[in-house]
């Protein structure tokens, strides 16, 4: 695949607020060029029994006894998991970004103009090919040149007393145990989460969690744009959208099955083609190349009065377009089958 030069320059110097003006002039024609070349990227409710999942059901590295909630939300509280509508607009997002200054929104206006039309597959790639920063950790990427933000939904390891860890089984929750964030791909990232647990887990990786102007930065990409890869919905891209819905599929009724102690049986995410590994949609994939920001799982940030981010596998769109999915119903100890995180960290 060709790489444009000056195209490449308008990515690499998205966020500075300067780049050599020849690259600027020229950068909407190569765009143009490599567009022609490459061209744009282009279930119904079931019933029966579905027993409850225990440990013992489970596979062997999820037979750990999972202990009640120490305080769920109250029963009837408004969960983006069962497609109601969160009661907060996505537009306090934009509100609470932080400020461009000139020289950004000028630079920004040229990215814009030099990718428009391209595919997010052909961005994606121009910034992927460059080399890589060494002063993020193993399995993050810097983006904006600011933030390490994990590439992939975080997994899990239990700390045992000794200080020895071993593998926890993404399907269960974590009440009472110490874990570990991992960043890797390929594997099954950690629902059952909540935004305490998953805070607690990115600090001991010495990380933390994302603020929301960061997990934007790393959704959005360089030209601000609405889907990781791009400004045009395409369905299934990302994770998102299955039918039927996941909890009734696997209680075979809709009736009295969205509770928070229903939410929370390890066999919904089970089920086939419902929480998929991490990178598995390949093509869900942010201008940084980060994975599955979009779908998959909610993702939490740093907000103590409750805010995930990004949708999951049953919708990314109730609650605001893509990287605008935003919900803000449920307290930050609150943990479901769609709950997971990634972890930010600041570069060495």
């Amino acid at each position: 695949m060709p790489r444009p030069s000056r195209a490449l320059w308008v990515l690499l110097f998205a966020g500075c607020g300067s780049m050599p003006q020849g690259d600027l002039d020229g950068a909407a024609d190569d765009a143009s060029a490599l567009q022609e070349t490459n061209g744009q990227d282009a279930l119904e409710d079931t019933s029966g029994d579905a027993p409850e999942v225990t440990p013992d059901a489970l596979p062997s590295d999820a037979r750990d006894s999972q202990a009640p909630p120490d305080s769920p939300d109250a029963p009837g509280d408004r969960t983006a998991a069962d497609g109601r509508v969160d009661a907060r607009s996505d537009a306090r997002m934009d509100a609470t970004s932080e400020p461009r200054t000139d020289a950004t929104m000028d630079v920004r206006d040229v990215v814009t103009d030099a990718m428009d039309g391209l595919s997010g597959d052909i961005i994606t790639d121009i910034i992927m090919d460059t080399p890589s920063d060494m002063r993020c950790p193993e399995g993050m990427v810097l983006v904006n040149g600011a933030v390490c933000v994990d590439r992939w939904e975080a997994s899990l390891e239990e700390v045992l007393p000794d200080g020895a860890a071993r593998p926890w089984s993404p399907y269960l929750s974590v009440e009472g145990r110490t874990v570990r964030a991992l960043s890797r791909g390929g594997v099954v990232p950690q629902g059952y989460i909540s935004g305490q647990q998953a805070e607690a887990a990115c600090r001991l990786a010495g990380k933390r969690l994302c603020a929301l102007s960061e997990w934007l930065q790393a959704c959005r990409g360089p030209m601000t744009l609405t889907y990781p890869y791009g400004n045009t919905y395409e369905r299934r891209r990302c994770n998102e959208a299955r039918t039927p819905h996941p909890v009734v599929q696997f209680y075979g009724t809709s009736m009295g099955v969205f509770t928070y102690e229903r939410m929370n049986n390890p066999g919904i995410n089970m089920q086939p083609d419902s929480l998929a590994r991490t990178g598995a949609f390949d093509r869900c994939v942010s201008p940084w190349g980060l994975f599955d920001l979009v779908g998959n799982l909610h993702e939490w940030i740093a907000d103590p009065a409750g805010t995930f981010k990004g949708g999951f596998y049953v919708d990314a769109e109730i609650n605001g377009r893509g990287c605008l999915y935003t919900t803000t119903a449920h307290a930050f100890t609150y943990h479901d089958y769609s709950t997971g995180f990634r972890c930010c960290a600041n570069p060495r």
